[in-house]
C-alpha cells in the first residue's frame, strides 16, 4: 500500500485528472446528458484553498486512498490465505466467492458514485445560487470530503446482496421475509441515505437512496435463488 500510494503521489497530474473531472461541464456523465436531453451543460464552479498546506494534505490524502483501493484486492487475497488453513472446504468456497464478490461490488458503488452521484450532485449544489450576487467557491476540502465520503458510503452500500447472499447461505435470511418488511425497508434506506449524505439536501438524499433501494429488490431476487439451490 505504501508503494502503490508513493507512485500515486508522483502521478500527481493524472491522479487529481482523475479526481476533479467531475467538475468539469466537459465530464461524460455531463455529456451524456446534453445528448438525451438536448440541454447544454454549461456551468463554471470553481474551487479554491484557503489554508497554506491544504493542497499539499489534499495531495497526500488523495494518493494514500488511491493506494489502498488499487492494492485492495491483493489484502483480500493475503487475509483468504491466511484463513484459508482452518476452513472446510465449502467454507472457503463460499468465502472466496464472498471476497471476490464484495471487492466486485464495492468497485461497482464506487463507479456509480464517480460517473452518477457525484457529479449531479455537485452539478446542483455547485451551480445552486439564493441570489445572482452570491458566487460560489468550493473549497478544495469540502469537493475532496464529499468525493469521498459518497464514494465509500455507495461502495459499502454495494455489499448488501453479497450479505444478503451469505446470510441466505446459513439460513438466517429468507427472500419471502425481506418482501415483507419491504416498506420498513425503504424507510431504513431514506434514514440511510440521509446519515451517509455530506450535503443534507433532499436532491442528493433521493439521487442516493434510489440506488439502495434497487440493490436491496436485487438483493431479494439473490436470496430466492440461494434458497432454491
Amino acid at each position: 500500500m505504501v508503494v502503490s500510494s508513493v507512485v500515486c503521489f508522483c502521478f500527481k497530474d493524472t491522479l487529481f485528472s482523475i479526481v476533479l473531472a467531475p467538475k468539469s461541464p466537459q465530464f461524460v456523465t455531463y455529456r451524456l446528458i446534453e445528448k438525451l436531453t438536448g440541454l447544454r451543460q454549461t456551468f463554471d464552479v470553481g474551487l479554491v484553498s484557503v489554508d497554506l498546506a491544504q493542497q499539499f494534505l489534499v495531495h497526500m490524502k488523495v494518493a494514500l486512498m488511491a493506494g489502498f483501493v488499487i492494492v485492495m484486492p491483493y489484502i483480500i487475497f493475503v487475509l483468504f490465505r491466511f484463513v484459508s488453513p482452518g476452513l472446510y472446504d465449502h467454507e472457503r468456497h463460499n468465502t472466496a466467492w464472498a471476497a471476490t464478490g464484495g471487492y466486485v461490488m464495492f468497485v461497482l458503488g464506487l463507479l456509480l458514485s464517480y460517473f452518477v452521484i457525484f457529479p449531479l450532485t455537485f452539478r446542483f449544489l455547485g451551480t445552486y445560487q439564493v441570489d445572482a450576487t452570491v458566487e460560489n467557491h468550493i473549497t478544495l476540502t469540502s469537493y475532496i470530503s464529499v468525493f469521498v465520503l459518497l464514494g465509500v458510503a455507495m461502495g459499502l452500500m454495494f455489499e448488501m446482496p453479497v450479505v444478503g447472499w451469505l446470510l441466505a447461505r446459513v439460513g438466517v435470511l429468507h427472500s419471502s421475509a425481506m418482501s415483507r418488511v419491504r416498506r420498513y425497508a425503504v424507510v431504513v434506506i431514506l434514514v440511510l441515505a440521509a446519515i451517509i449524505t455530506p450535503t443534507g439536501d433532499p436532491f442528493t438524499l433521493m439521487v442516493v437512496a434510489l440506488p439502495l433501494y434497487l440493490l436491496y429488490e436485487f438483493s431479494i431476487v439473490i436470496v430466492k435463488k440461494t434458497e432454491k439451490k
